[in-house]
């Protein structure tokens, strides 16, 4: 099954606007501009568009989420307040609507996340796209953006627009069009199109872009090189400012041993140094250098940000959130006697696994001796992480083109005509629903803000 829809260099005409990325915010765009009567081209550097949407479906594709509108915007962080309006007016429900539109019928999971009946990215795309192509939009694949060639000119019929180049399997291809989006997406996962190429060319424009960083991403944990228990701290403290890199991952043993599987039914806790403060169950997974998953992801930008301002962050961990602290004490301490103590956790506190091993792994076959600090751990076990996972393996991304660098319609004030849309935008959220949302709600917004652009700029385009 191909999403392609390539369309002959040579016959690339001006157009009313040129939407350059295929994901879901450029898409979103496109269609609203296209709804208008408007002639919308879509360009974009893969051979197909919406790869790292049907990405995101493989496991189901989550679309949005069913929550309270207040605490669903809460999500965004500090840009929830920017947000805010243009979720107001695409949020969750109109999100859903959107589907059904399309043919596609939605459901509440027991997370409160929304999904397609069916699970599928594939189908909801194919219809999307059927839309758009009835609609009139023209997609051109394989084409990479080079940059603009020049600001605005003539285009014939009295009416400016921007020149735009880019590489073709033709050759360089350029393209004249009244205004138009930008949806390029972060730079997470490159494989798929999003590659953050075009940040020195906004940046030569005088465009404020925020350093792009890893968002919803994995962690390496501080390795076994480290000292342990009480110079552990001191340990730390001298990483502050230290050139050297601190010793990453499991050890052997336990990478071997764990690697891939997963930390279930606990509990995570951690307040940064700016007195943040966060507190979940859910799950997560070891990796062979760290931790990563669902549970870690939610409080990824806490983490991130605290490595970045101190060289690292410990967060706590309840192994067994069900248990009073002194029902695991009491069972701890209970004579085992001939038993292990592998056994004796197994029989009293059903404790074992990945959960026994991390114990280990923190408090050396020493420590898991004294009853106490052992107990202790169990319920708030610290682990340290150092560093955030490459951004190429997050979800998504954070940082891009500042909302201070564009006007409420998303029209970049040092670039007259030119609209930002999706992840290259400076927000990020929690997966769950949240990335999706705000992909599409700048999508529309970008699209209403041309429109609103081309009638007051260039009324004869409508």
């Amino acid at each position: 099954m191909s999403f392609s829809a390539p369309v002959s260099a040579a016959a690339h005409p001006n157009c009313d606007v040129a939407v350059i990325g295929g994901g879901p915010a450029g898409l979103m765009a496109a269609e609203t501009l296209a709804g208008r009567g408007l002639a919308v081209h879509v360009f974009d550097a893969m051979p197909s568009v919406g790869r790292k949407f049907l990405l995101a479906g493989k496991g189901g594709l989550n679309l949005t989420h069913s929550e309270p509108f207040g605490p669903f915007v809460e999500r965004f962080g500090v840009r929830a307040s920017v947000l805010k309006p243009l979720l107001e007016k695409f949020g969750p429900e109109a999100l859903q609507a959107w589907a059904r539109g399309l043919g596609v019928e939605t459901f509440v999971g027991t997370s409160g996340r929304v999904f397609p009946a069916d699970m599928k990215a594939a189908p909801l795309l194919r219809a999307w796209l059927h839309r758009l192509r009835g609609m009139g939009v023209q997609f051109h694949m394989r084409h990479r953006w080079q940059g603009p060639v020049a600001g605005m000119e003539s285009v014939g019929d009295g009416r400016s627009g921007h020149v735009l180049r880019f590489a073709a399997p033709s050759g360089a291809v350029d393209v004249r069009a009244g205004a138009v989006v930008l949806a390029m997406g972060g730079a997470s996962w490159q494989r798929l199109g999003s590659d953050g190429a075009w940040v020195p060319w906004l940046t030569e424009r005088g465009v404020q872009v925020a350093p792009l960083l890893p968002a919803n991403c994995g962690f390496d944990v501080l390795g076994p090189g480290a000292p342990a228990d009480e110079t552990r701290r001191e340990f730390l403290s001298a990483l502050i400012g230290r050139e050297s890199t601190p010793p990453v991952g499991w050890t052997p043993h336990f990478q071997e041993r764990f690697a891939g599987q997963p930390f279930k039914s606990v509990a995570l806790h951690f307040t940064d140094s700016q007195g943040r403060a966060f507190h979940r169950r859910g799950e997560f997974v070891a990796t062979a250098s760290g931790i990563e998953g669902s549970l870690v992801y939610a409080v990824s930008a806490l983490l991130r940000d605290e490595i970045a301002a101190h060289g690292h962050a410990t967060f706590i961990l309840d192994l067994l959130p069900d248990h009073t602290p002194e029902r695991v004490e009491k069972e701890v301490r209970h004579p085992r006697g001939s038993r292990s103590l592998s056994s004796h956790l197994k029989s009293r506190l059903g404790l074992e696994g990945i959960k026994a091993a991390v114990l280990y792994e923190q408090l050396g076959k020493d420590g898991l001796q004294d009853s106490r600090a052992l107990a202790h751990a169990i319920k708030a076990l610290p682990v340290t992480v150092v560093s955030a996972r490459p951004l190429d393996e997050a979800i998504s991304t954070a940082g891009g083109v500042t909302f201070e660098a564009l006007d409420p319609t998303l029209m970049l004030a040092a670039w007259p005509g030119v609209f930002c849309a999706g992840e290259m935008l400076d927000w990020e959220a929690p997966t769950g629903g949240y990335l999706l949302s705000a992909c599409m709600a700048t999508g529309f917004a970008a699209g209403q803000g041309v429109l609103k652009w081309l009638e007051e700029a260039q009324p004869a385009r409508l």
